[in-house]
């Protein structure tokens, strides 16, 4: 699979007119439009004002936008998240700029609510919270996640407030379309659930494979989003959790996409394309 280097961005986008030109193309494809010398605007042929930035991530930022571009390339890049510590080292900016852009980032990367069918697994976690101050390596505050895979397809996660079948049920008659196959574990949650070819596998009796019966796609993806979350950010709060669920969630669904197509699609999602 072809790789997309540092130096391969740089080549892309050397500097700031590079970026913005790349944003105008997003937005305005086709389009005719002049640059007003020493600005970040444009004039159509009927001499209207156009302001690329505008209503993206970068409107009202006073970042550069190659330092926008090079976050943005990082997150694309990166399998464990990229940690605000660490764009305020890459980017010199500080700690409070640098966790506003991981944020809007991150915010690029939530999903569409497509059903998703065929065989799909089901299946909750709970992640998060902070590390308390005394010694100890549990975490206060964890969060219930609930989360749907579909074998070979796409996956969605949802930071839930309670794990029981009023917040479970509904999660699943969005994301999987009615006649699919739902394998789940045995508890008793998804007893209710109704409209799915529902298959067990009884965890409690240590039982996790029985041929094509098992939820080990998902728990893989739990298995990973902990460590990245627990590796890269050490800790994440309730407030702020189903923005890295989304963003793993992001990451999981296109882990077959070729890098340079990663930064493409990723500053695809900045604005869809306007008309004049």
């Amino acid at each position: 699979m072809k790789k997309y280097s540092f130096e391969d961005f740089q080549k892309e986008f050397p500097n700031e007119d590079s970026c913005l030109e790349y944003i105008v193309r997003i937005r305005f494809p086709n389009q005719e439009l002049r640059r007003i010398k020493g600005r970040k605007a444009y004039t159509t042929q009927d001499r209207r004002h156009i302001y690329p930035l505008k209503g993206t991530i970068f409107e009202r930022s006073s970042t550069s936008l190659m330092k926008w571009f090079y976050a943005i390339y990082l997150f694309s890049q990166s399998k464990n998240g990229v940690a605000a510590k660490e764009l305020e080292r890459q980017l010199g900016v500080t700690y409070k700029t640098a966790w506003r852009m991981a944020k809007a980032i991150r915010g690029l990367m939530k999903e569409g609510d497509i059903k998703l069918s065929g065989v799909v697994e089901a299946d909750e976690a709970y992640i998060g919270g902070r590390r308390p101050r005394r010694s100890g390596s549990y975490f206060k505050d964890k969060a219930p996640i609930v989360g749907v895979v579909q074998r070979g397809g796409q996956l969605r996660g949802k930071v839930i407030s309670r794990r029981d079948e009023y917040e479970i049920i509904p999660f699943l008659q969005k994301y999987i379309r009615k006649g699919s196959i739902l394998v789940t574990d045995d508890a008793a949650i998804y007893n209710v659930v109704r409209g799915y070819k529902k298959q067990t596998i009884n965890h409690s009796q240590k039982q996790y494979v029985l041929g094509d019966v098992y939820t080990n796609t998902i728990e893989n993806f739990w298995g990973q989003l902990k460590r990245s979350l627990h590796g890269t950010h050490h800790s994440v709060s309730k407030k702020h959790l189903q923005s890295y669920v989304d963003e793993f969630v992001y990451r999981y669904n296109r882990k077959n996409v070729p890098q340079p197509d990663q930064l493409r699609a990723l500053l695809g999602r900045i604005d869809p394309p306007k008309q004049l």
